[in-house]
């Protein structure tokens, strides 16, 4: 038996089978090899395609296997095979457009890729194997790639003249707008597909505005998608114009991210965007009347006030970003609201923005009893503090009675036997509202300036107003102040007669950061009233012009009723199952969360566009470390 390292290349010689004849393009027939399905590539590549010219596109759409666009995706069958010299230019996720007859253009996306055998020669041998080990290069035309595609959308065009932009895409010229419709036609055989390269066709296909707040650029398999316009990049933004609909910010954003992942970066980067001098929302009963919005930051790791300073990057990055119309640079009106707890202090060298320190009042825990209750108090305790101790003090005391007071009042022994005694509130009951209402003396009534005599500092359009936490070394305490700040700005956005006018007058946007930490869901009474709250502000966020910014390394510890208010999701890398589950975005950008480098994401953004991956900018726009 002879090594098989000894063997005789097959030359594809003499078959034994009669030549077959060629007529070229003049009409001249001519002897040629026969069409032999196990000819070699060498022999295949001696045929001439006609007519002479150029190839266009990457391929053609292939009906060996059936071709059929269904209602249901299941049903969908949608194949391009891919010639040899274009392979290298596709990828999973590729965007492609095959036409119509008539013009119109189908939209699809690559959901898969495959070799398949094109000639009889099997390559699992061993013969095969040890063949293509030896050779410089593998002869690729010996096999088809086969693309699956999805199709996302037909692009027409509507001939209603003008050219303006629309909402949701880009206007295509002087005879008519591009637009989108649901895919109801099936392309014919042998269609040539080609990658789409165009702005205003991807951005219409993917349902992607013209205008709006700047996230990312849009990408595929972690490279920017990139065009032949300038810039050449297609740059993702949300809709932030009432003229298209509610702007997106008044409906809520999430960013979701571990550790490394950027989605700092990418939160100061998006909310740099709401604090451009141009950014205005016209007020509900304020006619023509617009006021820029302001931002409100809950901040524990001491990272947001340093948006008052210029980022880390050149002139040319710069000037790239005014030429794509991206708001940088410091914010001049940043300013660092600290709340003064205990003997902690805060000392901040690595920013310059203004200081001014508060307290919490306790005259705020009459509209929100819970701030007390951060032990976890049940119904009925709840229910004694509520209905029987507060009431009670308040009388005594009157809405200026401080914290310390308070515990006075609950240390009157007389008190509990008269309550015990009456049947309004049992001996037992009294004294576990007692215990659970200590330990905040750090908390209320500190040696400062109450936050509700400085709301018109705390509030005020085109301000980024920073509330860091990360001094605060007790987390029941931080939870405290957070809750107690964010309580009096959605309490003050929802009522019919609101205390502070300017929160109310003001479109408000409230970050925050480790969101997990206070909109978690548990069976408490704090955590009910407090996710209550939240999802009543969220639900009449359009209304009021109050949007939520909720950054997390925990999406699946957000409360589902605030999660399911949210309309947009960035999604950045994160490594645990549970988490990546609970972003709740499609299974094709779900598989790649784990992968992504720092700086991708993904969006999902139901009313905004289709689901896309991002890359966003290299830089932040403002200061971002502590180096």
């Amino acid at each position: 038996m002879s090594d098989l390292g000894d063997f005789t290349e097959f030359d594809g010689d003499d078959t034994g089978e009669p030549e077959a004849e060629q007529t070229d393009a003049g009409g001249t027939t001519t002897d040629t090899e026969p069409t032999d399905p196990d000819a070699t590539v060498e022999e295949f590549d001696s045929y001439e395609a006609t007519p002479a010219g150029q190839d266009r596109g990457i391929g053609v759409l292939s009906a060996s296997a059936g071709l059929q666009i269904s209602e249901r995706s299941d049903e969908t069958q949608l194949r391009a095979y891919l010639t040899v010299g274009n392979r290298s230019d596709v990828r999973i996720g590729s965007y492609l457009l095959a036409p119509y007859p008539d013009g119109e253009r189908l939209f699809c996306r690559i959901t898969a890729l495959e070799y398949t055998q094109e000639y009889r020669a099997d390559d699992a041998t061993e013969i095969h194997a040890r063949r293509a080990m030896r050779s410089t290069a593998i002869e690729e035309a010996d096999f088809k790639l086969l693309a699956t595609l999805e199709p996302v959308a037909v692009l027409y065009e509507d001939g209603s003249g003008g050219g303006s932009q629309r909402a949701g895409g880009q206007g295509t010229g002087e005879n008519g707008h591009l637009r989108r419709r649901m895919t109801d036609r099936v392309p014919k055989p042998e269609t040539i597909v080609r990658l789409a390269d165009e702005k205003a066709d991807i951005k219409t296909g993917l349902k992607m505005p013209a205008d709006g707040v700047f996230l990312g650029y849009l990408a595929v398999g972690g490279e920017t998608v990139r065009t032949a316009a300038s810039p050449p990049t297609i740059d993702y933004r949300l809709q932030d114009d009432y003229a298209a609909g509610d702007p997106l910010v008044f409906r809520h954003t999430l960013v979701a991210g571990g550790t490394g992942s950027g989605k700092t970066h990418a939160a100061k980067n998006v909310l740099r965007q709401y604090l451009a001098d141009d950014r205005t929302y016209p007020l509900e009963t304020g006619g023509d009347r617009e006021v820029r919005p302001a931002v409100v930051q809950f901040d524990p790791q001491d990272e947001y006030a340093q948006m008052h300073d210029d980022g880390d990057y050149d002139e040319a990055f710069a000037k790239r970003l005014d030429r794509e119309g991206i708001g940088h640079g410091g914010h001049d009106d940043t300013i660092a609201f600290v709340p003064k707890v205990g003997s902690a202090n805060y000392a901040a060298s690595h920013h310059s923005a203004e200081q001014v320190t508060f307290t919490i009042p306790f005259s705020m825990v009459h509209e929100n009893p819970w701030l007390v209750a951060g032990s976890g108090l049940n119904d009925n305790q709840y229910g004694a503090l509520v209905n029987e101790l507060l009431p009670q003090f308040d009388r005594q005391y009157g809405r200026d009675g401080t914290y310390e007071q308070f515990q006075s009042f609950l240390d009157d022994p007389a008190l509990r036997e008269q309550l015990d005694e009456s049947g309004r509130v049992h001996e037992a009951t009294f004294d576990a509202v007692k215990r659970r209402a200590r330990g905040f003396g750090a908390v209320f009534d500190q040696d400062a300036r109450p936050i509700t005599d400085r709301v018109h500092e705390f509030v005020r359009p085109g301000r980024l107003t920073v509330v860091p936490t990360y001094h605060i070394s007790q987390g029941r305490h931080a939870e405290t102040v957070v809750l107690a700040l964010s309580s009096l700005l959605v309490d003050q956005k929802l009522s019919n007669d609101p205390a502070h006018e300017r929160i109310k007058e003001t479109p408000l946007i409230v970050g925050m950061d480790e969101a997990h930490n206070f909109l978690t869901d548990a069976d408490t009474v704090q955590a009910r009233k407090v996710i209550g709250k939240f999802t009543d502000a969220a639900k009449q966020g359009r209304k009021e012009r109050l949007g939520l910014f909720l950054i997390t390394q925990d999406p699946q510890d957000i409360a589902d009723p605030v999660f399911k208010q949210i309309n947009t999701t960035v999604v950045l890398n994160l490594g645990d199952e549970d988490a990546i589950s609970a972003v709740n975005i499609p299974s094709n950008l779900e598989s790649k969360v784990p992968y992504m480098e720092k700086g991708q994401m993904v969006v999902y953004s139901p009313d905004n566009s289709e689901p896309v991956e991002l890359i966003g900018l290299s830089r932040c726009v403002t200061r971002h470390g502590r180096g």
